[in-house]
């Protein structure tokens, strides 16, 4: 399916810029060649999740599931070799050439992630060094906003919708934006939703059932953040700010639940399913085991097992992918920027960072980098109307 619309993501160089900056452009380019395979979350996800989701439930949650991958359909170790192969020295600002430095080891460590997938304690040490895991004030933190008691679930938080349904909605959600992209359903991801940036690809769990508030949350997590970025990205000279800026998950995500958050529709059942992730992200750290980590879900935390176990395959999937406590952690970094009176439309250029907010004010100075073509119309005024939830944001540490 394709939510057609027109999309002006057209971009050409302007012929002064390329010629002021030939080495820059030379590199940008190859490099873009070279990455548009290396997105994670097209291998991550088990290829037999439901299979395994039957299994581990038959043995009475005592024989942890054995998941399966889908291949890598790229040569890791030419791959390496042509990233380092970059003449990165012959760019000649230092901030730039630096940048791009840290671009091509980011990249190599998530190539390491992928080859080494399903290969237990070799794609854990990889997860860490591109993704980290959570500190302890992280882990206080998700605690902090455990301890508050469950609202009651309202109207809008019945799973009533089915993936059909949701696609209908993503798509009159879309019309206020002039882009397109392909919209398809799979039983292989462990997300109700995903944006598959380089073929700009909204992909819903085919089996799933979704609430009214989910919808919501959906819509504006992976449409009016993902997708948003991945077409502002695509309008850049530079093609790295689509293929994605170093350490850009903690941003992106952060971003991603501000949206939710400023829309009206985060809830504290919402902040608790984040903190869940981390505390599943932290287990690893403490050599837990998938089973391990689903009864400190389900039988300490009391969620019932379809969420336990959803939480508990994100956190182990591959091998042990600690991304997952990076939403929490970008969340509050997007509330304290956005409470200082700072703009975010810079944050929307593309899959950036907080980090890197210097380099592309320079690079839109120098006619480098763009400004947004497509805004978040969530951010425009705050629709939160939760005391609760912002007495949490706030005094998150």
């Amino acid at each position: 399916m394709l939510f057609t619309v027109s999309t002006r993501c057209s971009m050409r160089y302007p012929e002064t810029i390329i010629n002021s900056h030939p080495n820059l452009f030379k590199i940008d380019t190859n490099l873009n060649k070279l990455v548009k395979r290396i997105e994670l979350l097209n291998y991550i996800n088990p290829i037999n999740i439901e299979q395994e989701k039957r299994n581990f439930f038959a043995s009475k949650y005592n024989i942890n599931p054995n998941f399966k991958y889908r291949k890598i359909d790229f040569n890791a170790h030419k791959l390496h070799q042509e990233l380092f192969s970059q003449d990165i020295d012959s760019i000649k600002d230092e901030e730039t050439r630096a940048f791009y430095r840290d671009v091509i080891y980011d990249y190599s460590g998530l190539i390491e992630c992928i080859e080494t997938i399903g290969k237990g304690s070799k794609f854990y040490f990889n997860s860490l060094k591109s993704f980290g895991t959570p500190t302890q004030k992280d882990v206080d933190n998700a605690k902090f906003i455990l301890h508050f008691e469950d609202e009651e679930y309202d109207q809008e938080m019945f799973p009533v919708f089915n993936a059909q349904e949701a696609a209908e909605y993503f798509a009159e959600f879309t019309k206020k934006y002039d882009f397109s992209f392909n919209l398809k359903y799979s039983t292989k991801i462990s997300a109700a939703a995903m944006v598959q940036n380089n073929t700009q690809t909204l992909v819903l769990k085919k089996n799933h059932r979704f609430s009214a508030n989910q919808l919501k949350v959906l819509a504006n997590h992976e449409i009016g953040v993902h997708m948003v970025t991945t077409f502002n990205g695509l309008n850049q000279t530079l093609k790295i700010f689509h293929n994605g800026f170093p350490k850009n998950v903690e941003t992106q995500e952060g971003l991603a639940v501000f949206s939710e958050y400023m829309s009206g529709c985060l809830t504290l059942y919402r902040l608790k399913e984040l903190s869940y992730r981390v505390l599943a992200a932290d287990s690893l750290r403490m050599g837990f085991d998938f089973a391990a980590t689903f009864d400190l879900l389900h039988n300490q935390y009391k969620l019932n097992r379809e969420e336990a176990y959803s939480i508990s395959l994100r956190a182990h999937r591959g091998g042990g992918l600690t991304k997952d406590h990076l939403y929490l952690t970008g969340l509050k970094k997007i509330y304290n920027h956005y409470q200082e009176d700072k703009n975010l439309d810079r944050l929307l250029t593309g899959k950036v960072t907080l980090e890197h907010l210097p380099i592309i004010s320079k690079w839109q100075e120098e006619g480098l980098a763009n400004e947004i073509v497509y805004p978040n119309y969530a951010f425009e005024s705050n629709s939160n109307k939760s005391d609760k939830l912002e007495f949490i944001l706030q005094n998150l540490k």
